[in-house]
């Protein structure tokens, strides 16, 4: 019991902040993987290398983030039967959960390897970095398996409360990582695939070490490889809440891609300046983001315990609290915003281009926490679809007509103004999803 958190009795906001505070700092762990990758090959192997690396994250992203969104569903019926006592469910779940991230492991490596190339062209990589990131994602994909073992099992121990352990995990992880990258780009010369070999290598350890974890826990959380199969009922439950979760977050990496395509065409400078800063940024969502995955865990206990009042509640707080780590966390890097990207690059003019996208995303970045823990809430009382379609709807469908129609305006067709698409989109869906929630509620008291 010392790694569970009883969601559904006591004070809220003590046991939020006990559950996110750990999961910041793994997630700010796993932002260190990237940055050290982006600062090491930035420093030691040029700006061509890190703009290679550095435009393959949106589509990283979309590619990954469907599965991703199957481990929000895995971990969503895995804290539902928790707060409902079931605990034969519970562990027929966790089986369920370790034999559908092989599956999607394997996928997305066929997948990744087959089609790199292919999508990067789509995408208009600049030409003097299609082969450095062809081969970075080739690399990556390979070892994609890892990965989404570790997201998977990680995703059953929060939907517990149990978020300090991936953080030990991912401590470790990435100290193998920062030391791997060290050797290969430094030592070796391998460049980019250096960084690609040190990032599959550490997330092999972590995921190790998750279903390490997993074999020796308490009954209804115990992993049993006799026991491994796809529990079709259960399979139903996370597909449910998965499927839509992960189309959500497959349709933000896609406006997320379109204008990683509209920065590409204004050449490699530009390209690193933006993905040094997408970085940067990363620490801040990341602290929103977690009080986001708090909420999630927190409403789908309740829902399972059946305590609306006490969901409703919750989401009071969490918002309160994302928008003010936001502010806080936006202003203060946007204030140190230059020398924090003299620390990816020596290049002035990649350092000015950084500076454009910050100026324009910190200053707003807390309507996207707001958003996203209004998703969370939602999904957490097991309404996964609407929230993929006010998404849909109010952040891609925006983005996407804003890159067609004002962006083809001379005065916005800057490298900038790519960027204004994102405050609009957060501030537009964040209104769709508090309506949404509001009516669930009153469904819900009825």
């Amino acid at each position: 019991m010392k790694n569970q958190i009883d969601m559904t009795t006591g004070a809220i906001f003590p046991k939020l902040v006990r559950f996110a505070v750990p999961l910041i700092l793994s997630s700010i762990l796993q932002l260190l993987f990237n940055a050290a990758d982006i600062v090491v090959v930035g420093r030691y192997a040029g700006d061509n290398s890190l703009a290679a690396v550095g435009s393959t994250s949106s589509m990283v992203n979309l590619m990954v983030n469907f599965f991703i969104g199957l481990g929000v569903g895995c971990n969503v019926v895995a804290a539902n039967f928790l707060g409902a006592g079931k605990k034969a469910e519970l562990n027929r779940c966790v089986h369920t959960t370790m034999i559908l991230s092989l599956i999607g492991g394997v996928i997305l490596t066929l997948i990744g390897i087959t089609f790199s190339r292919q999508i990067l062209i789509l995408m208009a990589s600049p030409a003097d970095v299609l082969p450095l990131s062809t081969l970075y994602l080739k690399i990556f994909f390979g070892g994609i398996t890892a990965t989404i073992v570790y997201n998977f099992g990680a995703a059953l121990l929060r939907s517990k409360g149990d978020t300090k352990r991936p953080l030990y995990i991912l401590l470790v992880a990435g100290l193998i990582n920062v030391i791997l990258n060290l050797i290969f780009v430094i030592c070796f010369k391998m460049d980019v695939a250096g960084v690609a070999f040190a990032t599959v290598l550490s997330q092999v350890f972590a995921a190790f070490c998750v279903i390490w974890i997993l074999l020796h826990e308490e009954e209804e959380f115990r992993l049993d490889f006799k026991k491994m199969h796809l529990d079709l009922p259960i399979l139903m439950k996370i597909v449910k809440i998965g499927v839509p979760a992960g189309f959500q977050s497959m349709l933000f990496s896609f406006s997320n891609m379109l204008i990683q395509s509209a920065v590409n065409s204004f050449g490699a400078v530009m390209v690193a300046g933006n993905s040094a800063a997408q970085s940067i940024e990363g620490f801040v969502y990341i602290s929103m983001n977690s009080f986001a995955q708090a909420t999630l865990t927190f409403a789908s206990q309740n829902m399972g315990a059946h305590k609306i009042d006490r969901i409703k509640r919750l989401v009071v707080i969490a918002e309160g609290v994302v928008t003010a780590v936001g502010l806080v966390l936006g202003m203060t890097v946007l204030f140190f915003g230059r020398e924090l990207l003299g620390i990816y690059s020596e290049n002035e003019a990649v350092v000015s281009a950084g500076m454009l996208r910050l100026t324009v995303i910190l200053a707003t970045y807390c309507t996207c926490g707001m958003m996203d823990s209004m998703a969370s809430a939602i999904r957490g009382v097991g309404h996964s679809v609407l929230p993929m379609i006010v998404t849909l709807v109010g952040a891609c469908g925006l983005r996407i007509i804003y890159l067609l129609t004002f962006f083809q305006i001379p005065r916005f067709h800057t490298f900038q103004g790519i960027f204004y698409s994102y405050p609009l989109s957060w501030i537009v869906t964040f209104a769709f999803l508090t309506a949404s929630f509001i009516w669930i509620m009153r469904k819900l008291d009825c």
